[in-house]
């Protein structure tokens, strides 16, 4: 690949655009807010800021002879999970690392800043085409970060009794969600994952066929008004609408409504980015799990779409719906049979690698091969998502209990 100035300068103005942004989301927060870790799944702010930075210093700059100073054990406390570059500070206890400061760590992203513009500037054509597919890496990674963050600081923010409010000058939300009709598909053989062209993670390739039979998918989401006729209905004490490990966990941890309702006065409010607001029943579903997903589909008559089932209808349309550009940070009535957006849905499929797959060589060959075993698939993207990083065979996963991520659901159902 030959890097003439054009696109050196769009690969520059790409990483300064994400980076920037990054600073932005975490801008709202004082350095108490980027200390704590509200669980053993979520990290810091602080640890976010740094981890990104640390990704761009290891295999970006580093390899190059560019990398700036660094924190003390940086490589040690940063590096989330990857065991080829040596070992880390556990994950349940990174709300620990008190040092460095916030401070410091900004300092830090500045100087590796600068070194990225400087390797812009001055490295070899060469050089840059072959560090431009890391560099493409770090940025889907940034972004991935990016939705982690308020993710995480949302589930520190609701611990705390009064439910205090991320930003105050969200985009309030409103509409009426239409009523829900179906998206017919006709089955057969079908083509899903992503082309051998432009950006994919390596667990979206390569690109195969897969038989479906027919079936029909909902052209809208499950509504926080229909979730609540589902609670109403005693959908939390029948066992028979729940997968036995999901029973097992909804008794155990008390599951009585999706993460971060409460009731108040008898009504029920929802803990957002926001702050405490009352549920909108036209919203969709927030934050649930795939065991609850999947009973409120039985309860409903129908069932959770597999992957394929939904990039079969999904890639036809274009990726726009409500994400993190919106600046809503919570989900929204529907407009349109979009497939994209306000949250990420649940699918029947287990995350596990398409025919033929191979991780990517190196370190990086981590990042999503070792994860296939024990979770999900969720497809669409959230109203936390940065819309640049969303497309029709994008593959998010999470494990069958979680549900501090942006989760909800789509129904689908057989036809005839």
């Amino acid at each position: 690949m030959a890097f003439d100035t054009e696109n050196r300068e769009a690969l520059g103005e790409a990483v300064a655009r994400v980076r920037t942004r990054t600073r932005e989301l975490a801008a709202p927060l004082a350095a108490e807010d980027m200390q704590p870790q509200a669980m053993p799944d979520a990290s810091p702010a602080k640890w976010h800021l740094a981890h990104t930075t640390w990704f761009f210093d290891e295999f970006i700059l580093r390899p190059a002879g560019l990398a700036p100073e660094a924190p003390e054990d940086a490589r040690y406390l940063f590096n989330s999970y990857y065991e080829a570059v040596g070992d880390r500070h556990a994950r349940p206890q990174r709300g620990l690392i008190t040092r460095p400061t916030v401070a410091e760590i900004l300092s830090w992203r500045d100087r590796v800043d600068e070194a990225l513009a400087r390797l812009f500037a001055e490295a070899g054509a060469c050089a840059l085409a072959e560090a431009a597919d890391l560099i493409e890496l770090g940025l889907n990674h940034e972004e991935q970060h990016q939705e982690l963050l308020l993710m995480d600081i949302l589930a520190l923010f609701a611990r705390h009794p009064a439910a205090p409010a991320y930003r105050e000058d969200l985009r309030p939300v409103s509409g009426v969600a239409r009523q829900a009709g179906w998206i017919d598909h006709d089955g057969g053989l079908v083509e899903i994952g992503a082309s051998p062209a432009g950006f994919a993670f390596d667990c979206e390739r390569p690109r195969q066929k897969v038989w479906l039979e027919p079936f029909s998918l909902s052209d809208r989401l499950v509504t926080n008004g229909e979730w609540r006729a589902f609670i109403e209905d005693g959908g939390y004490q029948q066992p028979a609408h729940w997968l036995s490990d999901g029973w097992d966990r909804a008794q155990t941890e008390g599951w009585r409504a999706p993460a971060y309702w409460e009731q108040l006065d008898g009504a029920w409010t929802c803990r957002t980015l926001a702050g405490r607001e009352p549920i909108n029943p036209e919203a969709p579903v927030c934050h649930v799990s795939l065991y609850e997903a999947d009973a409120f589909a039985r309860w409903a008559g129908a069932r959770l779409p597999t992957e394929a089932e939904w990039e079969a209808v999904a890639a036809s349309r274009r990726p726009s719906g409500n994400f993190l550009e919106a600046d809503f940070l919570r989900p929204t009535p529907a407009k349109g049979d979009q497939l994209f957006g306000d949250v990420w849905e649940w699918t029947a499929s287990a995350y596990a690698p398409y025919r033929g797959f191979a991780p990517a060589a190196g370190a990086v060959g981590e990042y999503n091969g070792k994860f296939m075993s024990g979770r999900n698939v969720l497809r669409g993207g959230a109203c936390v998502t940065p819309a640049p990083h969303i497309r029709a065979s994008y593959r998010n996963f999470y494990e069958p209990h979680q549900r501090w991520m942006f989760s909800g659901l789509r129904l689908a159902k057989d036809c005839a």
